[in-house]
């Protein structure tokens, strides 16, 4: 587990320079089972275009030998989500202690009429879409690429004031969580449970029942 030693972090913060301003995503990489394969789907059903290729047989961050075709679709705000074809038809596995729908990487359209029009190009190419689904700020439409990646399309509906007012309790409710966790460890150890840490409060009982 990570831990933070806030009096060296004070201290280090005393003497370094401040935390420079960053602009927005660049690019998210993930492995591609084939180049060809993950082009059609994101630029001839998803319509990002093809933008960018690096193709080496050495890392140059690592110096390591592995020959590898990198390529990069761009959105409409500048930023990339790029893979790497190993040249092996090998996809990434899945985390085996991690539900599928958890790691997952979210883009956002401008309405919901949008994600209404992409579900049915999804569905016109058998790709199996969930939703539209309501999250209280934005819905959204889920559904997995050919690398079996989780893809969400969200449509935002709270406004800018909303999202400032969320944004005051965001700190708190998370410090709330910690401790919580915190106190769940504690009961772990010594053996008094074995349930998983619920939350303070439920923001979406509409989706079962909370069990206590």
């Amino acid at each position: 587990m990570y831990k933070v030693d806030t009096q060296k972090f004070k201290q280090e913060q005393q003497v370094l320079p401040p935390a420079v301003p960053v602009l927005q995503l660049h690019h998210y990489a993930y492995r591609s089972r084939d180049a060809e394969e993950t082009r059609h789907f994101y630029e001839d059903i998803l319509g990002l275009p093809l933008y960018h290729i690096i193709q080496s047989d050495y890392v140059s961050s690592t110096g390591e030998y592995c020959p590898y075709t990198h390529f990069f679709f761009r959105l409409q705000d500048g930023s990339f989500i790029a893979f790497f074809d190993l040249g092996d038809d090998q996809a990434a596995e899945p985390s085996p202690n991690t539900p599928i729908w958890v790691n997952h990487i979210a883009f956002r359209v401008n309405s919901e009429q949008d994600l209404e029009n992409t579900k049915k190009r999804l569905i016109a190419h058998n790709v199996d879409v969930l939703g539209i689904t309501d999250h209280q700020i934005f819905k959204s439409i889920c559904f997995f690429d050919p690398n079996g990646i989780r893809l969400e399309l969200t449509a935002q509906t709270a406004d800018e004031g909303q999202m400032f007012q969320e944004s005051k309790t965001a700190h708190e409710r998370l410090k709330k969580w910690s401790d919580r966790k915190m106190e769940w460890r504690l009961r772990r150890l010594a053996g008094e449970t074995t349930k998983s840490l619920l939350p303070d409060q439920n923001d979406r009982p509409e989706y079962g029942m909370r069990k206590t």
